[in-house]
């Protein structure tokens, strides 16, 4: 199976950066979109920020100019590189890959999770 690695979570105060690691592993044939989504304390779950196989990215716009995906293919894994945090950026902080694993199977699969939290 295809397991998610999340890192880089923390406490920063506003205007400051963090930057989310998130690295999958397991029998991977081919990785394709791969994403980080948000939940606040008392909201849904929306997309932050996601990127395709071939590096084309779209954010919400909540985040756009401050927040930026990469990722690396050969390790298979995705960034979130997060400037200017604000406190409405607090939430916990999710990655989400997408792709082909064994037996031509496709696997959708999600992190544990990572606390972002940021101060006035």
């Amino acid at each position: 199976q295809v397991q998610l690695v999340e890192s880089g979570g923390g406490l920063v105060q506003a205007g400051g950066s963090l930057r989310l690691s998130c690295a999958a592993s397991g029998r991977i044939f081919r990785m394709n979109n791969m994403g980080w989504y948000r939940r606040a304390l008392g909201k849904q779950r929306d997309l932050v920020a996601a990127i395709t196989s071939g590096g084309g990215s779209n954010y919400a716009d909540s985040v756009k100019g401050r927040f930026n995906i990469s990722r690396d293919n050969a390790n298979n894994t995705v960034y979130l590189q997060m400037n200017r945090l604000k406190p409405e950026d607090t939430a916990v902080y999710y990655c989400n890959a997408k792709g082909i694993g064994s037996y031509r199977s496709l696997f959708d699969v999600w992190g544990q999770g990572t606390q972002v939290t940021v101060s006035s």
